[in-house]
């Protein structure tokens, strides 16, 4: 599968859901697109005619609010009608702005208080471990959730039970809510803290499709440890006035904003 190619539809459908539903978080949707597009694309073991196979590997989003996202790679991989991305964010619907696996298809958890996500990875990793089954799971967190106590909790707790069947993404875009995660609370030196913790550590551009292909399919990185891919990402990837700013992490685009936003996914 074209890779980037994928991700281009996928942010095209973010931007659309988005625009049309008036939801939020546009900005740290767009920044896990390439993770995703790559993920989805061979390196997850997923089956779109059997979701529910025991030997499937299993994705959490732990920042739920990204599940735009989520939602139209799953649609594009064939997990259910592309068309359904019209209902998002809609009166009524399943798709909901943070991610939701009720009704959906491909969906492992449904999230949106953030720190949750990587608990309940860790859980999943041990109880794979324990029933002898080789399936990995893969959790994706933003950075600025990385300032909840509960995961380093559970960053402790993997690297005791070594659990090499677990996989940390890191969507360090560096912007949280409303400030600079250096402003709100400092995280650096980062990959120091997870080494410490007893993991195994990577860090790539998480744009670079080549970079995420190369670490994400040499996993584990070290035999009888967790291991956290630290994806160094620019928040709103993809249009130009959305990137590196605060402000697209509550807003959607609309009118001309939309229109100029459409132009460049296209285009580009």
């Amino acid at each position: 599968m074209d890779t980037k190619a994928l991700a281009k539809k996928i942010r095209i459908h973010v931007l659309n859901m988005t625009s049309r539903g008036g939801s939020a978080h546009i900005g740290s949707a767009l920044s896990i697109v390439d993770i995703l597009a790559v993920l989805y694309s061979g390196i997850l073991n997923v089956d779109t005619k059997d979701p529910a196979k025991l030997d499937r590997d299993r994705f959490i989003l732990s920042k739920g609010h990204a599940g735009a996202a989520v939602y139209a790679t799953l649609a594009e991989i064939g997990f259910f009608p592309v068309e359904r991305l019209k209902s998002h964010y809609q009166d009524g619907s399943d798709l909901s702005g943070h991610v939701s696996h009720k009704g959906i298809q491909g969906v492992e958890l449904s999230t949106g208080s953030l720190g949750h996500g990587l608990s309940v990875g860790v859980g999943m990793a041990l109880g794979a471990k324990m029933d002898g089954h080789s399936h990995r799971i893969v959790a994706l967190l933003s950075d600025g959730e990385c300032d909840e106590g509960s995961n380093w909790e559970a960053i402790l707790f993997a690297s005791h039970h070594r659990l090499d069947n677990l996989v940390a993404i890191i969507d360090y875009n560096k912007i949280q809510s409303l400030a600079p995660v250096a402003e709100t609370l400092a995280l650096e030196p980062f990959a120091d803290k997870w080494k410490s913790f007893g993991w195994a550590v990577t860090e790539v551009d998480g744009h670079d499709h080549q970079q995420l292909k190369n670490e994400l399919t040499a996993l584990p990185a070290e035999v009888d440890k967790p291991t956290v891919v630290i994806a160094h990402t620019i928040k709103g990837k993809g249009v130009s006035f959305m990137e590196n700013t605060v402000l697209w992490h509550y807003r959607c685009a609309k009118g001309e904003e939309y229109e100029a936003a459409l132009k460049e996914l296209e285009e580009g």
